[in-house]
């Protein structure tokens, strides 16, 4: 949506090129995923997260087995692959709980405060140096998402905490990504492993609170599953090619494909401090890649 102003204005590798070819189409998946969790309706939340996991096991198990690849992994390496799973699952949890509570546009910008996260954990793990462009971003990024948040210290601010909360995972863990691929981890291996442990953690949980879906929720969970699969894949893929920190601004596309889902297919329209907030951070990640942040 946005490569080909980037293409026509900066130079560009080949791999950079493809890392954002891959993380435009993970966005796009991403944002139907997040459609499909809102038409699911009231189905309890660890069932929701029990599909959007299946899919990806059964996915990535497929491509090993085609790839011959490892299902377990290095062994100096499985320590990330666990931390990579445990805090990936973490914030899927909240960012459902979110999804589930508030305005889909407002949910999938905060938890989009990601790559922020991004840039301020590869700093200190993976030493990718972070510049006053960097620096005054993010503070410029979190003053905008007070727009989005609101506080009002009321229960309604809970959702919105727990929207942030699963960014702060989730960056995390896009960055054990990153260090997975400089250690010489599969991409196919990350995903079945991140895939796996929230399979097992969520089933008991999803099990006990089980309620039968309609026709049409089947076909939601279904969609959930697919879309997150696709979603996964493509992103732990783009981050094989580009820096953590120099791939991450591209994950607000799914922010502007969430808008526009959201806008279509269940009417929703943002507030006007929610648009500002909302332009003010992307705008940012714009001017973050106009200085070449590296």
């Amino acid at each position: 949506m946005f490569a080909p102003f980037f293409i026509l204005n900066f130079p560009m590798d080949p791999k950079y090129l493809k890392s954002i070819l891959l993380m435009t189409v993970s966005s796009l998946s991403f944002a139907i995923m997040s459609l499909m969790v809102r038409l699911a309706g009231e189905l309890p939340l660890f069932e929701k997260v029990l599909f959007r996991n299946l899919f990806s096991l059964l996915i990535a198990f497929v491509i090993i087995l085609r790839e011959k690849a490892s299902f377990t992994g290095k062994k100096e390496n499985r320590k990330y692959l666990l931390l990579r799973g445990i805090t990936g699952l973490a914030g899927v949890i909240l960012y459902f709980f979110s999804l589930s509570r508030m305005n889909l546009s407002d949910a999938t910008m905060l938890n989009k405060m990601s790559p922020f996260f991004v840039i301020i954990f590869a700093s200190f793990f993976l030493k990718e140096r972070m510049n006053r462009y960097q620096i005054g971003g993010i503070i410029v990024a979190f003053l905008a998402s007070l727009l989005i948040i609101k506080p009002h210290f009321e229960m309604t601010l809970l959702p919105a905490l727990l929207g942030l909360g699963s960014a702060f995972f989730a960056g995390f863990a896009y960055t054990v990504i990153r260090l997975l691929k400089l250690r010489g981890e599969s991409s196919a291996t990350i995903v079945f492993y991140f895939s796996l442990i929230s399979f097992i953690v969520v089933l008991p949980i999803a099990v006990f609170n089980f309620i039968p879906p309609t026709p049409l929720q089947w076909l939601y969970l279904a969609g959930i599953g697919i879309f997150a699969a696709f979603g996964q894949l493509f992103m732990t893929q783009a981050y094989f090619y580009a820096r953590a920190s120099d791939i991450a601004p591209f994950k607000y596309l799914h922010v502007l494909f969430a808008a526009l889902i959201a806008l279509i297919f269940l009417g929703e329209k943002m507030d006007i401090l929610s648009i500002l907030g909302s332009a003010i951070i992307i705008l940012v990640f714009f001017y973050l890649y106009k200085k070449r942040c590296v």
